[in-house]
């Protein structure tokens, strides 16, 4: 039996404005998409739903023991809270059909007139299965940014930071970006899945948050605050999730189940792969140690900057996103010693600088042949293709979308911190005791707690041998091996 081309019907209803699709007049409104494209996005969702307690589980290994769990708590409220604000007027603002060339309008407030109209995103999809996948983006970009907040904010301001935050920076910067109302897009810049609205965004967030919040108690400017990371394995798992969740990240964002979403997927594991090998042999030159923590910050590092040109690019040129992302990022990690900011677990060098990098070489390496891979679309490049304009675009999008973030989220917390009870920074005591027992009242692990004492790790760094890097603790990038715990507590956690 020979296989019959199943048939879609050209939608025929209102466009251009919100409207739920019956103007069609077609009962079944399915009719005028694929089932396969809306089985492949709907997947996609489910994946970079992962990957947002992939950050939380990321963080925690990387952070100290006593606030482990209050990262993985962050990333969990970072969803709730975003995707009731992407119900509430979220997605109307970043990717209504009508709009300004800075942000959108209410006309889908509440997600009314949101169901089978073809989405701005593509017309292969329709806007209730766009809304769904975007709803996850937005909710990853806050869990990231939060990373810069480690050992020291409070959980409720957090959360208040978290709604107001992607309401005034992320919803505008992704509507600027991929809709076609936007100035960015209209300029013609190229972001596949997300270099300035997720990433560069939320690197400049966490850059803030740091500067805004102040330093960490113990935290020396020659030594930072030394200390290993707590659980590589979390490390690890949260590696994993993030890994296999890019997939869903770069490959949904061709919005069709076409050649060029498995284009993007293959340039995306291979950036991942070369830069978690280049990250590891950086750290090896120094300590002669092959790093877990140096392998799973280089995969990250090779993944951020992908993304804004997974869908343009050969997987020649991947290969030089990862190499290069990862080796700017991990000398980027010495870029808070140079400025004072104790930005602990490297959100922007990782985030901030891969995006840019990703940006710029997507303006280099942008390849019309393989855009064209959808059929749906029209050609346009980078340098290969002789479109040496590009690049311009891409320095103004970063650029751009580097200081509304950064200024808008220094502005957020000024604010935040003259209401009372919404000053985000935890007591001295609060933070010697740790975020999960102040702030949560549980604990990451069911046993004795043992506290570290940081400034007797600094004061003798100089004491002990260097061991596994990680991610920029010291200036040298690596972290001060620690002294075995000076106090124990009796009561069990």
């Amino acid at each position: 039996m020979s296989d019959a081309p199943v048939l879609v019907l050209e939608y025929n209803g209102t466009t251009g404005e919100a409207d739920a699709g019956y103007s069609s007049e077609v009962a079944d409104l399915n009719l005028f998409y694929q089932s396969g494209n809306l089985a492949w996005l709907m997947t996609c969702s489910a994946l970079v739903l992962l990957m947002i307690p992939g950050v939380g589980l990321f963080y925690s290994g990387l952070a100290r023991r006593k606030s482990a769990l209050s990262l993985i708590m962050l990333s969990l409220l970072s969803i709730a809270i975003v995707d009731f604000q992407w119900f509430f007027w979220g997605y109307s603002l970043a990717f209504s059909h009508t709009g300004s060339s800075f942000i959108g309008d209410l006309s889908n407030f509440g997600l009314m007139k949101t169901l089978a109209q073809p989405s701005v995103g593509s017309t292969a999809i329709p806007d209730l299965m766009f809304c769904l996948y975007q709803g996850m983006f937005a909710a990853i970009t806050p869990a990231i940014a939060i990373g810069g907040v480690v050992d020291r904010a409070r959980i409720l301001p957090l959360m208040v930071f978290i709604f107001i935050w992607t309401t005034i920076v992320y919803d505008p910067i992704a509507y600027w970006t991929w809709n076609a109302n936007g100035w960015v897009f209209k300029m013609g810049g190229l972001d596949y899945a997300g270099g300035t609205p997720v990433h560069i965004s939320s690197g400049a967030a966490a850059l803030a948050l740091s500067l805004m919040l102040g330093k960490r108690t113990g935290y020396a400017k020659s030594a930072g605050l030394p200390y290993r990371p707590h659980n590589v394995t979390y490390v690890v798992l949260g590696t994993v999730f993030l890994w296999v969740g890019w997939f869903g990240f770069n490959g949904g964002s061709a919005l069709s189940s076409n050649l060029r979403a498995v284009m993007s997927l293959i340039n995306t594991h291979l950036a991942a792969c070369i830069g978690g090998l280049a990250w590891v042999l950086l750290d090896y030159r120094l300590e002669r140690k092959w790093s877990v923590v140096g392998f799973c910050s280089g995969a990250i590092a090779g993944l951020v900057a992908i993304t804004p040109g997974a869908g343009y690019v050969t997987p020649w040129a991947s290969f030089v996103f990862g190499l290069v992302g990862a080796i700017a990022c991990n000398f980027a990690t010495k870029i808070k010693f140079v400025i004072g900011v104790d930005e602990a677990l490297d959100v922007f060098a990782v985030h901030g600088v891969g995006g840019i990098v990703g940006n710029i070489l997507t303006g280099l390496f942008a390849a019309d042949y393989i855009v064209t891979l959808d059929a749906s679309l029209s050609p346009v490049g980078g340098w290969v293709s002789g479109n040496y304009v590009q690049l311009g675009y891409q320095l103004a999008d970063s650029v751009s979308g580097f200081c509304w973030s950064f200024f808008l989220t220094c502005i957020i917390l000024f604010v935040l911190n003259l209401i009372p009870g919404l000053s985000l920074r935890v007591s001295p005591e609060e933070e010697e005791t740790g975020l999960d027992d102040c702030q949560l009242g549980e604990f990451a692990y069911d046993y004795v707690e043992i506290q570290r004492h940081t400034s007797d790790i600094i004061g003798s760094a100089g004491t002990h041998d260097a061991v596994t890097p990680h991610m920029g603790s010291t200036p040298t990038g690596t972290a001060a091996r620690s002294v075995d715990e000076k106090h124990v507590s009796t009561d069990a956690v």
